[in-house]
């Protein structure tokens, strides 16, 4: 069994390599192919900065529009609950403002499970 020479790469190498992995519909491992390597090794200089390219390299920084809309920030309403439910056993279901449903189930809580969603 004949024994592989260890190969150097020089930097210019390496990043040249690293920046072939950008390339869309090109994989590293197509990559690694492609210079007779093993993909492990493009994936070790990828995490290294000096060699890792940029996905913003070559690209033109620009800045977006952006628009600061008023939003209402009134209180929300106090809530009130049934002192009597103080340790509730069973289940709650709760529907918030934006959508999402918080469901508890078994002993719980209900006055301080009330008072954690609204501070």
């Amino acid at each position: 069994m004949a024994c592989r020479k260890r190969r150097s790469w020089s930097i210019e190498e390496k990043r040249s390599i690293c920046l072939q992995t950008l390339a869309p519909g090109v994989s590293v491992s197509k990559v690694a192919r492609r210079h007779a390597m093993n993909a492990n090794q493009i994936f070790n200089w990828l995490k290294d900065p000096r060699f890792a390219p940029s996905e913003t390299e070559d690209k033109e920084t620009m800045f977006l529009p952006v628009e600061v809309a008023a939003t209402d920030m009134s209180p929300a309403p106090p809530l009130s609950f049934n002192q009597s439910a103080q340790h509730a056993d069973g289940r709650i279901e709760i529907e918030l403002v934006n959508g999402h449903r918080l469901k508890v189930e078994g002993r719980f809580d209900v006055a301080r499970l009330l008072k954690g969603l609204v501070s």
